[in-house]
């Protein structure tokens, strides 16, 4: 590589040069644009390069298509697209690793094939690696570990493993980079770039940020290639996700880690991706990737720092059957606000609530502020209608995104550059748990732990959401409290004595007045209603006339509640002593009796208003309005 200077930028604004690509610690567009400006022939060749490779690829895809030998000749084909892939270099590999765990997408040959990606590359020399080990350390591997296996037991597309141990008698494991690899992932990087800055520039169709898909895609390449920041990253997720009594992460030895170099814990395990060894153990492939799914969870939506790249080959299941996580490279961070903007998305999305799902898109930057949301609306509905399935148990995480990539093509809808890699690593799990079990749906899996933070989570954000799902026009939506409810048990960490402490706290806050007022309006409606049934029902029974549309619908609303209540006997936190305790609690609070107030007043509006259109409406007026309305408006104080 040349030694002309690259001009970077450093943290605190200032600009210096560097002697060649090497010395690029991190991502900088711009300085790796100005390298490459003065050096158009190799870009030129590389482009000639990539044209060529797959355009033979293709044309042999073809002929066998052509000839009839698709079949015969796909195993070929496979082993030929790995070769292909690995030749191009890390960037092309990684493509393929995400390709390798996605069995909806690609052939079980090519498959076969794309899991070699994730951990049986071809090792660079020993020699070079036991060099870079001396360089980073300042001692040869000899002098540093008391044992370190002669030839790698690993080899991907950023680095190598060895297994050693440690003078103190630790087993570990010991990654070093390869050689010349800021070079390669830039030239492609920068071409990547440059072919996305031309289609955004030129292709109507094209609506999301490439480019800046692209950079975010090169900043977590370059975090990634930087062993130290991969070390910190295991440690704060070790911090934040440890506690879970089902996921391993390994030790970092700090002392012992490098730019290039990297001593871990050695973990003993058994690939997920290979449930026949694991049902050989007494484990079950299904609940490990259970445990992955709620992991995931957590790290996207309640703190926000997740993993980002959990192909097989950085995910390992230990023999007492707990999934240990390896690889801490490509790492992201979703800020509050956008992981807030998922849980009600998500929400919405369950419920067909297509107007706060389009309200979400524009929180969450998929659309601007300025768009016109109502013609989205009715297309949301449309769309999404079809992939929902008839329960929660059916979501299907690719069915949504298909329908949802539909959509991106008619609306001004595009993909901010940091849910390119939420989609990516859901995606990748999503892959990983239809290898396992053809029929396991990752996003049914998730909801009752989003409906879980639903009704338990005290930030304003999402009791905000929580009223507006559950209170419409006045009403309150009953089966949604059911939906919820009954979802929400069937999370790991569901405390019914919590929720209700929790949400008692809030009720009697001072943000929860508007809701206060709502629970007595629905109270007194519901108190009305019910004895204005009773009345009804005697009269149908006297009269032999059948029951009205109105009294169905109240009958209907009883169910729920009465379900309700079943559930919440069910759950887990839900016994006398909880009730007991509870109870006297709120009865004692002032905001207790003027809610019981309230349901008088409101009680007595209607009981007067039904009275005076018995006396002064003619037989066979509207006895429903009757029921409904009260003398003054609810929402008003008397």
């Amino acid at each position: 590589m040349s030694a002309a200077p690259v001009f970077s930028s450093l943290n605190n604004g200032s600009v210096s040069s560097v002697q060649s690509l090497d010395e690029l610690l991190i991502y900088d567009p711009a300085a790796i644009a100005s390298y490459y400006r003065s050096r158009p022939l190799q870009i030129f060749l590389r482009f000639i390069e990539l044209i060529w490779t797959f355009i033979g690829f293709g044309w042999g895809l073809l002929w066998d298509r052509q000839t009839g030998r698709q079949e015969k000749n796909e195993a070929k084909r496979a082993v030929q697209l790995r070769k292909v892939l690995t030749k191009l270099g890390p960037a092309y590999i990684k493509i393929g690793q995400a390709l390798s765990t996605r069995p909806d997408l690609v052939p079980p040959a090519f498959m076969e094939e794309l899991v070699k990606l994730q951990d049986q590359i071809p090792p660079f020399p020993n020699e070079i690696a036991f060099r870079l080990i001396k360089e980073d350390l300042g001692q040869t591997p000899d002098n540093i570990y008391a044992d370190i296996s002669p030839n790698p037991v690993a080899a991907a597309s950023l680095g190598q493993v060895y297994k050693g141990r440690l003078k103190t008698g630790e087993d570990v494991a010991i990654k070093v980079q390869r050689p010349g690899l800021t070079a390669q992932i830039t030239r492609d990087i920068y071409l990547l770039r440059q072919l996305a800055q031309w289609a955004c520039d030129n292709l109507s169709v094209v609506r999301s940020d490439l480019v800046s898909i692209m950079d975010e895609f090169g900043t977590r390449i370059f975090e990634e290639m930087d062993y130290t920041h991969e070390g910190e990253n295991a440690q704060r997720f070790e911090s934040l996700y440890g506690y879970i009594p089902d996921i391993i992460v390994p030790k970092i030895y700090t002392e012992l880690t490098a730019r290039r170099v990297l001593t871990m814990e050695w973990i003993n395990g058994t690939k997920l991706t290979e449930p026949a060894i694991l049902e050989s153990k007494g484990l079950k492939a299904t609940e490990i990737v259970e445990i992955g799914v709620q992991c995931s969870l957590r790290q996207l939506l309640e703190h926000g720092f997740f993993h980002a790249d959990p192909h097989p080959g950085n995910l390992l299941v230990t023999d007492d059957g707990k999934l240990a996580y390896l690889d801490f490279g490509m790492m992201c961070d979703v800020e509050s606000y956008q992981r807030y903007g998922l849980i009600e998305a998500i929400v919405h999305m369950v419920n067909r609530d297509f107007d706060g799902l389009a309200n979400d898109y524009v929180k969450l930057e998929f659309l601007t502020p300025e768009t016109n949301l109502e013609p989205i609306i009715p297309a949301l509905a449309k769309v999404f209608n079809n992939a929902l399935g008839a329960s929660v148990a059916e979501l299907n995480l690719k069915s949504i995104t298909d329908e949802f990539s539909a959509l991106m093509y008619e609306y001004p809808f595009r993909v901010p550059a940091y849910y390119a890699l939420i989609i990516r690593s859901l995606v990748t799990l999503d892959g990983i748990a239809i290898s396992v079990d053809p029929d396991f749906k990752v996003l049914s899996k998730a909801y009752p732990y989003v409906a879980k933070r639903l009704l338990t989570d005290p930030s304003p954000e999402l009791r905000q959401s929580l009223q507006e799902l559950l209170f419409k026009d006045g009403d309150f939506r009953w089966n949604r409290l059911e939906n919820l409810l009954r979802n929400a048990r069937s999370s790991q960490d569901y405390d019914l004595a919590n929720v209700l402490e929790q949400t008692i706290n809030y009720l009697f806050s001072e943000r929860g007045d508007h809701i206060r007022d709502h629970i007595a309006d629905e109270l007194a409606k519901s108190l009305d209603q019910f004895g204005h049934s009773l009345v009804q029902r005697l009269q149908t029974a006297v009269s032999q006339e059948p029951a009205t549309q109105a009294s169905a619908n109240r009958a209907n609303e009883w169910e729920h509640i009465s379900r309700i209540v079943s559930l919440l006997g069910d759950t887990k936190g839900m016994d006398g002593g909880t009730v007991v305790r509870l109870v006297p609690q709120v009865l004692a609070k002032p905001e207790t009796r003027q809610m019981g107030q309230r349901v008088a007043r409101n009680l007595a509006q209607r009981a007067a208003a039904r009275l005076l259109r018995t006396i002064f409406m003619p037989a066979g007026g509207s006895s429903q309005m009757a029921t409904n309305t009260p003398l003054l408006s609810a929402q008003e104080p008397a």
